[in-house]
């Protein structure tokens, strides 16, 4: 067993380092930075737009929260932002952002912004996309997300039809592969290794008590995977945000420091025995950007198959959806781990280099315990928990679509199954092998994903400046809902019974 294992190492460090190359953060930068030009920085220009009608719709808006009646299979938009944050706000803001630290220095935090910031327009033209081109399934369920970009947007354009397809197939077996390791066996590991180091319960009790738990909701589907994660996420959320805070404000006297540190970091050495100036930077822009797409996801195409599960007919409403959901994962929970670290001593801040001797998670349970003692692991334990158990959740849902456009709709219970038993197997799984099956099937996704965003651009285009000329400048224009004519002239029937 232990030699398969090596092998399979092996293997996947060949695929990593090909798919993380240089290429593949210009591929994944240019686009956001792509989208974010082509919408005038929609997420700045209209800043306050996207959070009237995302968080704070949440307390001025019904509709958002309500739930859909029982025959109807879609979610409420909160339910859909729940989901989807379930699936990114997990290990990769713990472990990932202390991973970060540890083999990129301080400076990777900088990369982990900039990835942040475009990866917000990558998420939003994912989303619009998304709704645009979704389609009801033979149990009358919402299926959106790159492979439908994929086969029915680049495969539309004339000469592309047999390439969109192939794109749409590709990117379905990746993902699915991707639910199994960035959604599942690295999530469960790390929370089976808390489990163990804090409370001392052995990794395969874990295990069998997340699978038995992850099977009641997974099996049930998007509604009660929609309905579980709209009470877990706002808890472990604002708990996570309030600790830090306190960690934080503990060490106010080191916070200048701290960004100091990371701005220095993000383009200058880090002590690397023997090491130039180039192969420090090149490690926090690599350890940033792929930490960073760890934990929002935005580039990846998955997020998108939640949010088109949304009972939403804007298309732009539901990508203002995803530029917060990575602002709320990157911008504020990603930032409040790094600065707890940093500010707690674990990090020399002059020369960026590792103080602690501890690593990943543990780093994060150190900081925490500089204030509120033993509690603090406990704390960061039950944290860790609750945002990799919901990610498992979320992911679940993703490999079910994938499965779902390979298979047919009947086969998505297979998928589930299987899905469930190896939250068993990713509890006793080596941990760093878990992360690295994940940065590479994160890679292998957000490839073709990628060129069906780029390939679509100027779709995405057309229908924000619809929504723009219509609902802010009060243009009297036919809404760009749907690809489908059926589907559009439905949702027009809709709008007006409304």
């Amino acid at each position: 067993m232990g030699g398969f294992i090596q092998i399979i190492s092996r293997i996947n460090d060949a695929v990593g380092n090909f798919v993380w190359g240089l290429p593949m953060l210009v591929l994944l930068v240019g686009t956001g930075i792509l989208m974010t030009i082509l919408t005038g920085f929609f997420q700045i220009s209209h800043f306050r737009h996207w959070v009237s009608k995302t968080i704070g719709a949440v307390f001025t808006d019904r509709h958002v929260t309500a739930h859909t009646e029982k025959h109807d299979k879609a979610i409420s938009q909160f339910q859909s932002l729940c989901t989807a944050l379930a699936a990114t706000i997990g290990t990769g803001n713990i472990a990932g952002v202390s991973a970060a630290i540890v083999s990129g220095g301080p400076g990777s935090i900088f990369w982990m912004w900039i990835v942040s910031f475009f990866g917000m327009m990558t998420n939003y033209s994912e989303n619009v996309l998304g709704i645009f081109y979704r389609r009801k399934n033979s149990e009358n369920e919402w299926c959106g997300g790159a492979m439908y970009y994929l086969s029915d947007g680049l495969g539309s354009k004339k000469g592309c039809k047999l390439i969109g397809r192939i794109l749409a197939v590709l990117f379905s077996i990746f993902c699915t592969l991707a639910a199994f390791g960035i959604g599942n066996m690295s999530q469960v590991n790390t929370i089976a290794t808390n489990m163990t180091t804090v409370f001392g319960i052995p990794a395969y009790i874990t295990g069998f008590v997340l699978m038995i738990l992850a099977g009641l909701v997974i099996i049930g589907g998007i509604k009660r995977i929609g309905a579980v994660t709209e009470k877990i996420v706002p808890f472990m959320a604002v708990a996570y945000i309030i600790g830090a805070f306190i960690v934080v404000f503990a060490h106010a006297g080191q916070i200048p420091a701290a960004f100091a540190s990371i701005f220095r970091g993000a383009f200058a050495a880090r002590a690397v025995g023997g090491g130039i100036v180039g192969y420090g930077i090149k490690q926090a822009v690599t350890w940033g950007m792929k930490r960073g797409v760890f934990s929002n996801e935005a580039g990846l195409g998955s997020s998108v198959m939640v949010h088109s599960a949304s009972n939403i007919r804007e298309p732009v409403i539901q990508g203002m959806w995803g530029i917060f959901e990575v602002f709320a994962d990157t911008i504020i929970v990603c930032t409040l781990t790094a600065l707890t670290i940093l500010t707690s001593g674990a990090v020399d801040l002059n020369t960026g280099t590792m103080v602690s001797s501890l690593e990943q998670t543990a780093l994060v349970s150190e900081a925490f315990s500089t204030v509120f003692g033993r509690f603090g692991a406990v704390f960061i334990a039950i944290a860790i928990l609750l945002f990799a158990f919901s990610t498992v959740l979320g992911w679940s849902q993703y490999g079910t679509r994938s499965f779902e456009y390979l298979f047919g709709t009947r086969s998505t219970i297979v998928f589930r199954v299987v899905f469930v038993v190896f939250v068993l197997l990713g509890s006793t799984m080596d941990l760093k092998l878990a992360w690295a099956l994940s940065d590479t099937f994160n890679g292998l996704m957000a490839i073709p994903n990628l060129i069906g965003v780029l390939s679509c651009a100027a779709t995405v285009l057309a229908i924000t400046r619809n929504y723009t000329d219509r609902v802010l400048h009060g243009k009297d224009l036919k809404p760009m809902y749907s690809a489908s004519p059926e589907i559009q002239a439905a949702q027009e029937a809709e709008e007006r019974n409304n």
